[in-house]
């Protein structure tokens, strides 16, 4: 007998086109879409020094655009760079804010793109919600698969020397996105594991989320697990598969979806001390934590994950327990065969550190909320010194 649906809300960018090697006609793209012609790009250093964006650049200018780059995003930005970039884009009448790069450039793009538009102080903005006013528009256009920022509404600053707060609010969603997986070839494989695996974080967790998981949400997980599990290897292994380097694009692009609207609990709590105090990339300090914390959660998540073994193995009769069991392994055998570091201590991260990082995931409650278990102070602990 088909279930009643409970409601549901469900929020997304009002547009996106996916086209190999759409960057280089981005000027095109842009004057079709809007009659503003000032952009500023928010990037990183390594992406306009290496030619990346020549040309996305050479485009905008041949479709009369005037371009202005600001390329000191770094990661985990702090938001120093958040007041340089609007600076920047105040002084060049920027009226169009293009992200291009990962998702700290697009997590720059997002909150440059408010503050250009409204008069709310930065300090006004954390939290859920409380953004008020508009912002100019917004393009974002990813160069990893693995953060799906382009479609959150999402953005995280370091305002501590070792905290992070988040700005949550709709609009933070882009007017536009365009996926181009010609942008992602070459990726080195440790980064193209890690952020895939992020990903892959987002969709599972998007899927066990206690708070909002609904029934879209749900669909756009299972999608992007489907796709990243069976390419990831594909695109570790050669970083020129255009048909794994697509997928991954896509997943990565699903899963953001889905946790933005589902949003994700314990694995990113305990991911964020570790970016946080170490300066690790965050799909790394995620690919570090999954397994633990999978295991930890299998108590009350496995007829779930045992729905998601049925994406990544296909269906079988056994049990839930055990099917629960086989897609855990499964993920544990992707990620020790993608490449990625397997444990805190093969990044440097000191064993008496440990205390210290539990009692800072502790803080993260925005997230442990939707965990389906409960995690405590010693249970994190605990699981920092499984993943050691």
């Amino acid at each position: 007998m088909t279930q009643t649906i409970a409601p549901f809300s469900f929020d997304t960018p009002g547009s996106m086109l996916m086209e190999w090697g759409g960057a280089a006609r981005i000027g095109v793209l842009l004057g079709e879409w809007f009659t503003e012609r000032n952009v500023l790009i928010v990037t990183d250093r390594f992406l306009h020094e290496n030619g990346l964006l020549a040309p996305a650049i050479g485009s905008l200018e041949a479709e009369g655009f005037s371009v202005t780059v600001f390329d000191d995003v770094v990661a985990d930005p702090p938001e120093a760079v958040v007041a340089a970039c609007v600076a920047q884009g105040k002084d060049a009448g920027s009226d169009i804010v293009l992200g291009l790069g990962g998702g700290s450039s697009m997590d720059i793009a997002k909150i440059t793109a408010l503050l250009l538009g409204t008069d709310q102080p930065l300090s006004e903005m954390y939290g859920i919600g409380n953004v008020r006013g508009h912002r100019t528009p917004l393009v974002q256009v990813p160069t990893t698969a693995g953060t799906g920022s382009e479609v959150t509404n999402i953005t995280i600053l370091t305002t501590g020397e070792t905290t992070k707060m988040g700005i949550v609010s709709r609009q933070l969603y882009a007017d536009r996105v365009l996926l181009d997986a010609a942008l992602t070839v070459g990726l080195p494989q440790t980064q193209t594991a890690a952020t895939g695996i992020d990903a892959m974080v987002h969709a599972i967790e998007a899927f066990t989320s206690q708070h909002r998981k609904n029934p879209l949400s749900d669909f756009f997980g299972r999608e992007a697990l489907r796709l990243m599990s069976a390419n990831l290897l594909a695109a570790c292994k050669n970083g020129n598969d255009r048909a794994a380097r697509e997928a991954m694009l896509l997943g990565s692009n699903l899963a953001g979806q889905a946790f933005s609207n589902s949003p994700v609990a314990a694995v990113h709590a305990l991911a964020y001390p570790l970016g946080g105090h170490y300066h690790l990339p965050h799909g790394l300090t995620n690919a570090l934590m999954l397994g633990p914390v999978l295991r930890f959660n299998m108590t009350t998540a496995a007829p779930l994950y045992a729905e998601l073994a049925d994406v990544v193995l296909g269906p079988s009769d056994e049990g839930v327990q055990d099917r629960s069991a086989n897609f855990v392994a499964f993920m544990q055998n992707l990620m020790d065969r993608s490449g990625a570091p397997l444990r805190l201590r093969d990044v440097e991260v000191p064993e008496d550190d440990l205390p210290m990082l539990a009692r800072d995931a502790m803080l993260q409650t925005r997230l442990l909320v939707n965990n389906p278990v409960e995690v405590t102070e010693q249970d994190a602990l605990r699981l920092y010194r499984e993943a050691y």
